[in-house]
């Protein structure tokens, strides 16, 4: 067996293993059942990627993300390692042919979602593998009391019966201690290896700033440490808006949703990976996968659904082990927003089972069918259809997504259908005066023979490769197309694919998960509760209170954070008197707003805001229509 750090030189390119990576490959490459608990950065991928590669056969990944499958299996594909993902949308001859190569085909890595495990087929065929592995990456799934509980994971139990000589790996990045016992459970571990790294990360500042102005502390700290960084916040139209923002006041920004095209992402993407950009603002879509070690800030705008959320998202700075600051800003509002935005809009079990039906109904779907069909799926026109609420809606279809109901694959795209509508003669006259659309209309022409009979479904990245040009280039073209009359052109948009898992059974259906739905509901409702605590605790060292969040317990102030560091000040707190002394000096060579006051006194900002609303009132200041202070004498 050829020794783990041969591996990680020859594939990966380092020479030593991260701490606690070699000790966890060495007892999984012994048998051992073993438990993964490594927060965000810590490499747990490597922790069954090694092992797998050491022995002989092939090592079977459960995973609920569909894009950091994809990601992994490229990634290993790009080093010359045999790997697939089996996602939805595959055929059942496809899905055969798949399973018989990983069979035959010396694959070294079958990953797997967790509702593939539920198939006849796919149990017959990993029982013919030759198995030296079953990994089982986002443990937390397992467990009803983690975050993102899935149904579907109670399955994996079932590899066990099928591959029973086999030793398990789970992993998670984030996990309370009765979330870890209850992982261990079941999956039926026998006498576990469990590897539990602390959750402290020492160059970490974490900061928490009350603001009422988020947008100029969002440019001071971004100013101040140019190096990359991130800015959450909660919606799409936010992540446009304070990317234009910063590229107004000159700092490199540009933005990341789900809504985006492949191909945005990747260009965006790549643009703030390659340090073309200093920022990237986005939404919670980002950051999976993500490994840039020189990340120096990462800064929520907005509250965090969950401490668990928000030490995924922080833990993407300071990687490479120099000092990183993970910053919220808060305001009074943020308390409301973060229960409208995350409890308000809880979906109950009877919203469900009519999200559920009208869904059946949209695509005619009949009672008792439907099982791994898919189907395009314009969310805005669903819900618009029947009168939804999209933010209810789409926390329906989640939960639907997430107890194996359905599968949701938030992925734009265009859905594009074209039929000429003159003949052969009359469109090589046309070409003779429009010479730019040869090469698109030959390619569509090679692809699409019976583009002139009917209407055709045509894929607008097969066009675009033909023709060595671009999709973008492609719409244009077609859309003058349409314009000169060559063909009827429908250019739909869709924002996801839907999968059904399960045949249509109605109420039947949604009966079976109705507590889990209450449980998550209530949990969640706990993880906002913990959050606003979090935010709102300006007593204990924000680093302890993550630690204790997680079950660490004897945890030392951190020296860093925004609690310790007020705790620390030693600036003495000057008198009212001297404040207002101060104030009066200054407001007499002219008119000062309340940011150019707090930058030339010696005092907090709190003292100095109580000493301004004393000198209004007794009216030896006032404020003017531009809202700076000015001398009422004056």
């Amino acid at each position: 067996m050829e020794h783990p750090i041969n591996i990680l030189e020859r594939y990966w390119n380092f020479t030593s293993f991260r701490p606690e990576q070699e000790a966890i490959i060495n007892a999984v490459i012994e048998g051992e059942d073993t438990f993964v608990l490594l927060p965000t950065g810590g490499g747990k991928s490597l922790c069954f990627q090694i092992p797998a590669l050491a022995k002989k056969g092939i090592c079977i990944v459960i995973s609920p993300l569909i894009a950091l499958m994809k990601d992994q299996v490229q990634s290993l594909n790009d080093k010359g390692i045999k790997a697939m993902a089996i996602t939805s949308g595959i055929s059942y001859s496809q899905l055969d042919t798949l399973l018989d190569n990983c069979i035959y085909g010396n694959y070294k890595f079958l990953y797997l979602s967790p509702e593939r495990l539920q198939q006849e087929l796919v149990q017959d065929r990993i029982r013919q593998m030759h198995v030296n592995l079953i990994a089982v990456d986002e443990a937390h799934c397992i467990s009803q009391w983690g975050s993102d509980f899935r149904p579907a994971y109670k399955n994996i139990a079932l590899l066990r019966q099928l591959q029973p000589s086999v030793n398990l790996v789970a992993l998670t990045a984030s996990a309370k201690p009765d979330v870890v016992q209850d992982i261990i459970k079941e999956l039926d571990f026998l006498n576990p290896k469990i590897f539990n790294q602390s959750f402290l990360r020492p160059n970490l500042a974490y900061m928490v700033y009350h603001e009422n102005d988020k947008y100029y502390r969002l440019e001071t700290i971004l100013k101040k440490y140019t190096a990359p960084s991130i800015v959450y916040v909660r919606n799409r139209k936010l992540t446009l808006e304070i990317s234009a923002f910063l590229e107004s006041k000159k700092i490199t920004a540009t933005f990341y949703h789900g809504g985006l095209s492949n191909q945005e992402k990747d260009t965006n993407m790549s643009a703030w990976i390659n340090n073309q950009k200093q920022v990237i603002v986005a939404t919670n879509a980002f950051g999976m996968g993500i490994d840039k070690p020189d990340v120096k800030t990462v800064i929520h705008l907005n509250l965090p659904e969950s401490i668990e959320s928000y030490f995924q998202e922080a833990g993407r700075v300071g990687r490479n082990g120099e000092k990183a600051f993970a910053v919220i800003l808060k305001n009074k509002s943020d308390e409301n927003l973060v229960k409208n935005q995350f409890l308000s809009v809880l979906p109950t079990v009877d919203l469900v089972k009519q999200v559920y039906r009208k869904l059946c109904s949209y695509f005619q779907i009949s009672y008792g069918e439907g099982a791994y069909q898919s189907f395009d799926f314009d969310f805005n026109t669903y819900c618009k259809t029947y009168n939804f609420s999209p933010i209810l809606c789409y926390n329906a279809l989640l939960l639907l997504d997430r107890n194996s109901v359905i599968t949701l694959s938030k992925q734009f795209k265009n859905k594009v259908t074209v039929q000429f509508i003159i003949t052969n003669n009359v469109l090589f006259n046309y070409l003779e005066t429009h010479e730019q659309y040869n090469i698109i209309i030959k390619s569509i022409l090679r692809l699409y023979g019976g583009i002139f009979d009917h209407i055709t479904k045509v894929d607008l990245a097969k066009i675009a490769e033909r023709a060595s040009t671009s999709e973008n280039v492609i719409i244009k073209a077609l859309q003058q197309l349409e314009s000169d009359k060559i063909i009827d052109l429908n250019l739909a948009k869709t924002d996801a694919q839907i999968t059904f898992i399960e045949p249509r059974e109605d109420d039947k259906t949604i009966n079976r998960i109705a507590s889990i739905i209450e449980q998550q509901n209530k949990l969640k409702t706990q993880q906002v509760k913990a959050m606003l605590d979090y935010v709102e605790n300006e007593a204990i060292c924000k680093s302890m209170q993550l630690l204790n969040y997680f079950g660490e317990k004897n945890t030392k102030p951190c020296g860093i954070c925004s609690v310790c560091i007020n705790s620390n000040k030693s600036k003495p707190k000057t008198d009212k008197v001297s404040i207002k002394n101060q104030i009066i000096e200054l407001l007499e060579h002219g008119d000062l707003s309340s940011r150019a006051l707090i930058s030339e006194l010696n005092c907090e900002e709190k003292e100095m805001k109580t000493v301004l609303k004393l000198l209004i009132e007794h009216n030896i200041i006032s404020i003017t229509s531009t809202n700076t202070y000015k001398l009422s004498h004056l």
